[in-house]
């Protein structure tokens, strides 16, 4: 929940070519969702929205990031002298 009301746009490319794992959730009782979404996606893409691939952890991805950036500052560094 972003805290306030999105256009349901946003929701089916918030992610670049994936859609949000909430979509569901988010709008079953406004719409038939299910039902636009067999209409506008292929099988493959119904089947990963309903068994969606698990993101790792935030704090394993904040490691990742950390690391990405610490390898960046010392690569720019060596550069530099």
């Amino acid at each position: 929940m972003l805290g306030h009301e999105v256009p349901f746009r946003y929701c089916r490319t918030q992610e670049g070519e994936r859609l949000c794992g909430r979509i569901l959730d988010c709008w079953w009782q406004a719409f038939d969702v299910c039902g636009f979404l067999k209409g506008n996606l292929t099988t493959d893409e119904v089947a990963k929205l309903a068994n969606p691939e698990p993101r790792p952890p935030k704090v394993a991805s904040l490691a990742e990031l950390i690391s990405q950036a610490r390898d960046r500052a010392a690569t720019e560094q060596e550069k530099a002298e």
